[in-house]
């Protein structure tokens, strides 16, 4: 056998993602905040970044910051406040602060007048166990089973395995538990919703008898309505019945809600604003909390210097060409989004003119042969984005939706068909209401083509029961 060297020339074609596509694609996929938070470790880590500021934008633009004179401003003591106060209505002398704070320059607001931080389930709980008279160690437990509520106020663990790993007695941490439920809001440290609704009954100076016993007994045949059950086991009539489970349903299944989730706030920052002017609808880009970034002049300098040591001019010339491909990238992430808005708000136009009911049905293929992308670039574009419309605060997400087709050639959004069917059961007869064979007629008489199954589907997806569940009688 052979072997022998050749030189040959090939010429192929690769898929290759270059860093600059790279940054371009993650960063197109990030949010405001998500963004924000991106540049500001870019700011940290490349020297030659620097935010650029308002007055050098708009030198840029040719726009010069319009001077206020002297003579323009009024100052506050040429105008008589007593007398306009006076004139209102106002004693200024009891309720004004304005009075106060000219008579004495170093007034300053009270701190009753500020509002504090909301407290979480844990720290009201805890400062309602100090103010018992508890021993140190049934405060000890207390506080541990205090801790290991949800926040809607169950207990989520056994009592013998939490002894176990407290090292302590089951009566101990019994007897702590009972301390727990005797807190405020009634119902909390419960182990279950029976539990739960049992401790908010006990509560009530004269609790309804029914009302105990169908908790105590009957309370999965109560949540799917079949008082005709309930009646015949409690030897009672059915109007009783459904007026006992009428007054259950006004307990609270989660006491420890009240709280809301402490200090976990979600900020939900439009990405996009679209406004009605004229007739047109327009797409304006929130970049409000974006900054203007912009190459240090000061680094540009120290390279054209003919002093500059080559390691650190190499060093430079690295950074720039990164800040660049950052500023650009998200120049790049700005006109695609602005495509894509644009495009969403111009197919679904009905839906801002008339609501939920004309939301057309939409694919991401459609919005890129539209924007000439590819379906990632507009699943990447719209993912975790938000856009404020005249309707509302809407995820971009939300205008991408399957759809039925109707017997006059239009389409309806699943989210349409949605809203139909909630309104049809809203109007139905609590003691006959329509099943989803009966929906799903009611749905083709208005030209929606939809089956039973579908009809359940989305019924099951807005968490509206059967119609069994739902018959009061």
């Amino acid at each position: 056998m052979k072997l022998d060297f050749n030189l040959k020339l090939e010429q192929t074609q690769k898929l290759i993602i270059t860093p600059e596509l790279k940054l371009a694609i993650t960063l197109l996929q990030y949010s405001s905040l998500e963004l924000q938070d991106h540049i500001q470790e870019e700011l940290l880590n490349n020297p030659v970044l620097e935010i650029q500021e308002a007055k050098e934008v708009e030198k840029e633009e040719g726009n010069e910051p319009e001077t206020v004179t002297a003579e323009d401003q009024t100052p506050d003591d040429d105008f008589p406040w007593e007398d306009y106060f006076r004139d209102m209505g106002v004693d200024i002398a009891a309720t004004s602060s304005y009075g106060r704070a000219r008579e004495i320059p170093e007034y300053q607001p009270s701190v009753e007048n500020c509002a504090g931080m909301a407290g979480t389930m844990i720290e009201d709980l805890m400062g309602q166990l100090r103010m018992l008279r508890l021993t140190a160690r049934q405060y000890s437990i207390s506080a541990y089973l205090a801790g290991n509520l949800d926040h809607n106020g169950y207990l989520q663990g056994d009592l013998e395995e939490l002894a176990t790993a407290l090292d302590a007695k089951l009566s101990e941490l019994e007897e702590a538990l009972t301390i727990i439920q005797k807190l405020e809001p009634t119902g909390i440290g419960c182990r279950n919703l029976q539990e739960c609704l049992m401790l908010q009954l006990k509560k009530l100076d004269h609790p309804p008898t029914l009302a105990v016993e169908i908790v105590k007994h009957y309370l999965p045949a109560a949540a799917d309505c079949r008082h005709r059950y309930i009646a015949s086991r409690l030897d009672c009539e059915e109007p009783v019945v459904r007026e006992a489970v009428d007054f259950i349903r006004t307990l609270n299944p989660k006491p420890g809600s009240i709280f809301g989730e402490g200090e976990k706030t979600r900020y939900i920052v439009p990405e996009v604003i679209v406004e009605k002017i004229d007739d047109q609808y327009v797409v304006i880009g929130n970049d409000c909390g974006i900054p203007q970034l912009t190459i240090s002049p000061f680094y540009l300098k120290v390279l054209k210097s003919d002093s500059t040591d080559k390691q650190l001019s190499s060093f430079i010339k690295d950074r720039i060409e990164k800040a660049y491909w950052l500023i650009r990238s998200i120049e790049q992430r700005r006109l695609t989004l602005f495509k894509v808005s644009q495009q969403i708000v111009d197919i679904q136009r009905p839906f801002l003119e008339y609501g939920i009911k004309k939301l057309k049905p939409l694919t991401l293929k459609e919005v890129a042969l539209n924007v000439g992308v590819h379906e990632s670039t507009v699943s990447r574009a719209t993912a975790n984005k938000y856009i404020q419309t005249t309707r509302g605060l809407f995820p971009l997400k939300f205008f991408f939706s399957s759809g039925l087709t109707g017997t006059r050639g239009i389409d309806y959004s699943s989210h349409s068909v949605k809203t139909y069917i909630s309104e049809l059961i809203d109007g139905e007869n609590q003691d006959k209401p329509r099943s989803d064979q009966r929906l799903a007629e009611l749905l083709q008489e208005r030209g929606i083509n939809i089956s039973r199954r579908t009809v359940a589907k989305y019924r099951g997806e807005i968490s509206i029961p059967a119609s069994y569940k739902r018959r009061r009688s």
